[in-house]
């Protein structure tokens, strides 16, 4: 598989990871709702099970908009981009991990093999951005020798 197709097959897995949570964040939104319309209107100024409803439909709603925030995100991961230093989008294999620099999903398996979608806000990224392949850093005491970025 050339460093093109892998790029896109984890990118589909990560789109279809985060379609899967923006789909179960709505049906949670959905169904607060729902359970608010049956409960009917407040039965007084501090309707306790009424209030619980709207916050769960309040935090819901702001997960979900993360979530699709998100999807944005992965939607626009340049695939046909030449990269060979470490920037957003970049796939970037160490001695120690392969990191693929996207949004924050954790590990992924693709083919047997495990990836990590990092955010370009977290400290690591910040310690290898802009390296390239024979390059090393340092993060949280250990070295990492960069074999590949593309």
């Amino acid at each position: 598989m050339s460093k093109m197709e892998l790029k896109k097959r984890l990118v589909e897995v990560c789109i279809a990871r985060q379609q899967k949570t923006a789909a179960e964040l709505q049906h949670e939104v959905d169904e607060t709702l729902r359970l608010s319309n049956e409960y009917g209107a407040p039965k007084d100024r501090y309707d306790p099970f009424r209030t619980k409803l709207m916050n769960q439909n309040n935090l819901f709603a702001q997960q979900l908009s993360q979530a699709n925030t998100l999807l944005v995100t992965l939607q626009k991961i340049p695939l046909d981009k030449e990269i060979s230093t470490i920037e957003f989008g970049a796939i970037v294999i160490t001695n120690k991990q392969k990191i693929f620099v996207s949004v924050g999903l954790g590990k992924i398996m693709l083919d047997g093999e495990a990836y990590y979608a990092i955010s370009p806000k977290v400290p690591i990224f910040g310690a290898m951005r802009g390296k390239k392949a024979g390059d090393t850093f340092t993060f949280n005491g250990q070295t990492f020798e960069i074999k590949e970025v593309f």
